[in-house]
């Protein structure tokens, strides 16, 4: 390795808290838009308070807090499962959804597009094998999406409901937006 490991770990934490610091807008807090963030970009089977939790890395009842909070502006909705009564999903509201596009992390989002196509593919792939890494290390879920999961399945299949894909684990139907979405149950295609 070229670079001193100790420094890509001090630029990793100073990454870390000029994000912290930039996120405390909007009337929201860096774990409120953690979670919006989450929200907007889980499939159906990953938009509960378990998963949130999971992802976040945080307790079941910090992350319920923030759910409450997030309720109380508007921002999000609890729905309870019509197929499994103790299940509860939440759901991003207009209002969330509004909240997203005007999400403060966006100057980090236009700086990384300022790189050479080339170094940030360098750059994401390396800071998602470091993530993985981390996320191994502290037995925490990988999360990804569902289309690069092995229970993904492509059929080509225009006509079905839902979408031409289909989830293996589930046999439900996904659309192309679906295959897009982060999944708590995601499994690589190569383990």
């Amino acid at each position: 390795m070229s670079e001193d490991p100790a420094r890509i770990a001090d630029l990793i934490e100073r990454l870390g808290r000029l994000a912290d610091a930039l996120q405390r807008s909007g009337g929201l807090v860096p774990a409120q838009w953690e979670a919006l963030r989450y929200l907007g970009r889980a499939n159906r089977y990953s938009r509960h308070p378990g998963a949130l939790a999971a992802f976040l890395g945080a307790t079941k009842g910090t992350v319920s807090q923030t759910v409450i909070a997030l309720e109380r502006k508007g921002l999000v909705v609890r729905a309870d499962d019509p197929r499994d009564r103790r299940a509860v999903h939440i759901d991003l509201t207009d209002a969330g959804r509004g909240a997203l596009s005007q999400d403060p992390l966006g100057g980090l989002a236009e700086v990384a597009a300022g790189l050479a196509a080339a170094a940030a593919a360098r750059l994401a792939a390396d800071l998602a094998a470091l993530l993985a890494g981390l996320q191994r290390r502290r037995g925490r879920p990988g999360f990804g999406v569902c289309g690069t999961c092995r229970f993904f399945r492509r059929n080509g299949a225009e006509g079905e409901a839902g979408g031409p894909h289909r989830c293996g684990l589930t046999q439900e139907p996904l659309g192309d937006t679906d295959a897009g979405h982060i999944c708590i149950e995601h499994t690589p295609l190569v383990a």
